[in-house]
C-alpha cells in the first residue's frame, strides 16, 4: 500500500512522562549545541494526558534536572507532601497504624508532591511545543517499520475501518513516520514495546516482567475533612483474605480533592478475585470511609503496572532506537513511583540519541545507553530495591515489608543476595474448583459502585464500527480451556466489564463476548489471561479514555 511518509531525526511513540523529558532534552541540547533537528512525539489519547493514570506521589528529582526553574514556568506542582500515614488494616473493621521508625525509608515522601500526572503531561507537552517539539495526539502507533534489522520509525494506524474490515466513507491510510532513532515510551505493557522486546529478545537471562493492576478514582470530598498533603497508605484486608499482595492509596490534592485508589499484584492466584470489587469494598473501611463519606466520586480508571523492577529490566537499546520507561518497566516499586524514573530515562535516551546523531549515527544501535544508564542514580535506585517486589510476592507483605525495612533503614543497601520471581503472572492462577468463592456485595451508588457506571465517568469512548482491537489467537479458548478450567477469569480481571460470558441469542450455549468499547486502555488481559490468548492491539486513534486532572 502506497502511504504518505514524514522523516524525523527522532521520533518518540508516546507523550507521557518518559516520552516527553526525552523530546525537551533533545531540543534543549540540540539548541546548546546550535544544531537543528526534528523532534515528533505521538499520542494515541485524543489529547496529551488523555490516557495518563498514575497515583501521583512525584518525586521532582528528573524534573529538577530538565527544567530547574520548573516553578517559575508555572509546573503544576501545587500540594507539597506534608504527612504520611502508613495503615495495616487487619480485617474490614480494623486497622492499626505502623509507628513512623518502623516504615521502610522509601515510603518516605518528604519533598515530594501530590499532583495529576496527566496535567504534568500536559505542561511538559507546552514546553516540547516551545523548544520547537511537534506533538501528534490523536496517531496511535500500529506498527513498527523495520527493514534490515533496524527500527525505522513506526505506522500510524488506519481511519475509518469497518468491524468486518472494509473500508468506510472518508477512510484515511495511516501515515509512515520514519526517523534516525525512535525512543518507545507507550508507557506499561506497550503494544510495540511487548513485540520489540520479544523480537530483539531484549529479555533474554532476565526474570519475566511481573505487574499490578491499579485502580483510581477522583474525589470531591467534604471540606472540613480534607488536609491538602496528606498522604495515607494501605497494605493487609481486602486483598489479604485471598491471599493475595497488593495496597491501597488515599492522597489530599488541592481544590478539596482525594484520589483514592488499590494496586492488586497480577501474581494472585484465586481466579475468583476481581480487582476492581476488592476496590469497591476497601472503601468501605472506617479508615478509608472517613474521608470518602458524603463525597461525591467524579472520575474512574485503572492502568496496569511494570513492578518487576530491575531484576525483569530488559535491555533498552536496540538498532534504531531505545526502549524506555515503563515500556521497558522502569518503576521503583518499593517507593510506588515510576513518573521520576521514566523521566529519567528519558533524559538519559535522549542524551544518548543526541550523542549518536553528532556523531554522524543514523540507526546504528546506541550501545553507549547501557554505560551512560549504568552511570545513572536511576540505576543506582532500581538495583538497590531489586529485592522488593520478590520479597513481596514469595513472603506477603509483612515479611516482605520487615526485608524492606532491613534493607533501607538498617542496612542503607541491599542485602548481598538476590531473591527471584520466575513465575510470570499468568502462570499463577489455581483451577477455580480449587479456590475459595468470593461473594461480593452489591454497589450501594454511594461509595461503591459498578463497572460501567466507572466505565461512563473514565470518559471512554470508542467509534463502535472499527475491527476489535481485543485480539483471540484462538477463539475457542475462552469456553473450551479457561470457563471450565479457571470460571473464565476475565470477566473479573477486566475492570471495565469488557469481556463476558452469556448466553446466544438462540438460547443454544454460551459465548465469549468481547465489548470493547469499554476498554480503558489498561492492558490486564493482554498480561494476566492464562492461555496469552488475548493481544491488545491499538483502536483508532484518539479512542479510549479521556482522564481529566487524573
Amino acid at each position: 500500500m502506497e502511504r504518505e511518509s514524514m522523516e524525523f531525526d527522532v521520533l518518540i511513540v508516546g507523550g507521557g512522562p518518559a516520552g516527553l523529558s526525552a523530546a525537551c532534552r533533545v531540543m534543549q541540547l540540540a539548541q546548546e549545541a546550535g544544531e537543528e533537528l526534528t523532534v515528533c512525539v505521538v499520542e494515541k489519547g485524543s489529547e496529551i494526558g488523555a490516557h495518563i493514570l498514575a497515583g501521583t506521589v512525584f518525586e521532582p528529582t528528573a524534573l529538577n534536572e530538565l527544567f530547574p526553574d520548573w516553578k517559575e514556568k508555572g509546573a503544576p506542582l501545587n500540594t507539597p507532601v506534608t504527612r504520611d500515614d502508613i495503615f495495616l488494616l487487619k480485617n474490614q473493621e480494623k486497622a492499626t497504624k505502623v509507628p513512623n521508625a518502623f516504615v521502610p525509608k522509601n515510603m518516605h515522601n518528604h519533598g515530594n508532591y501530590i499532583i495529576s500526572l496527566g496535567n504534568l503531561c500536559r505542561w511538559l507537552a507546552e514546553q516540547a511545543e516551545q523548544l520547537g517539539v511537534e506533538v501528534y495526539p490523536g496517531f496511535a502507533a500500529a506498527e513498527t517499520i523495520v527493514e534490515d534489522g533496524q527500527v525505522k520509525g513506526i505506522i500510524t494506524g488506519d481511519m475509518g475501518v469497518a468491524r468486518e474490515g472494509s473500508e468506510k466513507d472518508g477512510y484515511m491510510p495511516g501515515m509512515e513516520l520514519r526517523a534516525k532513532y525512535t525512543l518507545f515510551t507507550e508507557g506499561c505493557r506497550g503494544h510495540l514495546g511487548k513485540r520489540l522486546i520479544n523480537d530483539f529478545k531484549l529479555d533474554e537471562g532476565k526474570d519475566p516482567q511481573h505487574y499490578g493492576i491499579g485502580i483510581k478514582e477522583l474525589w470531591d470530598i467534604d471540606p472540613a475533612k480534607h488536609e491538602p498533603g496528606l498522604v495515607v497508605h494501605t497494605t493487609g484486608w481486602p486483598l489479604n483474605e485471598s491471599g493475595s499482595t497488593g495496597g491501597s492509596f488515599l492522597y489530599h490534592l488541592e481544590n478539596g480533592q482525594v484520589y483514592v485508589g488499590l494496586i492488586t499484584d497480577l501474581s494472585y492466584s484465586n481466579p475468583h478475585l476481581s480487582p476492581f470489587e476488592e476496590f469497591q469494598r476497601l472503601k468501605h473501611h472506617p479508615e478509608i470511609k472517613k474521608y470518602l463519606e458524603g463525597g461525591k466520586r467524579v472520575a474512574y480508571g485503572a492502568r496496569a503496572i511494570a513492578k518487576g523492577g530491575y531484576n525483569a529490566l530488559p535491555k533498552m537499546s536496540f538498532p534504531g532506537g531505545l526502549l524506555l520507561g515503563c515500556d521497558a518497566g522502569t518503576l521503583n516499586s518499593s517507593k510506588i513511583k515510576g513518573s521520576h524514573t521514566a523521566m529519567k530515562s528519558g533524559l538519559l535516551g535522549a542524551e544518548a540519541v543526541f550523542e549518536a546523531l553528532k556523531e554522524g549515527k543514523s540507526g546504528e544501535e546506541i550501545t553507549s545507553f547501557q554505560k551512560r544508564f549504568e552511570d545513572s542514580w536511576l540505576y543506582k535506585e532500581l538495583y538497590a530495591e531489586r529485592n522488593f517486589g520478590p520479597a513481596m510476592h514469595k513472603f506477603g507483605n509483612i515479611v516482605g515489608g520487615a526485608i524492606a525495612f532491613v534493607e533501607q533503614n538498617i542496612l542503607r543497601g541491599s542485602l548481598p543476595i538476590t531473591f527471584r520471581d520466575t513465575t510470570p503472572d499468568y502462570a499463577t492462577l489455581k483451577p477455580a474448583s480449587k479456590c475459595k468463592k468470593i461473594n461480593y456485595p452489591k454497589p450501594d451508588n454511594k461509595l461503591t459502585f459498578d463497572r460501567l457506571s466507572s466505565v461512563f465517568i473514565s470518559n471512554t469512548n470508542h467509534e463502535e464500527d472499527q475491527p476489535v482491537h481485543l485480539k483471540l489467537t484462538d477463539p475457542e479458548i475462552p469456553l473450551k480451556d479457561n470457563l471450565p478450567k479457571y470460571d473464565e477469569p476475565a470477566q473479573r480481571y477486566c475492570p471495565a466489564g469488557v469481556y463476558e460470558v452469556v448466553e446466544k441469542d438462540d438460547g443454544s450455549g454460551k459465548k465469549f463476548q468481547i465489548n470493547a468499547q469499554n476498554c480503558v486502555h489498561c492492558k490486564t488481559c493482554d498480561i494476566k489471561d492464562p492461555a496469552q490468548n488475548i493481544t491488545w492491539v491499538t483502536p483508532e486513534g484518539g479512542g479510549g479514555p479521556n482522564y481529566p486532572n487524573m
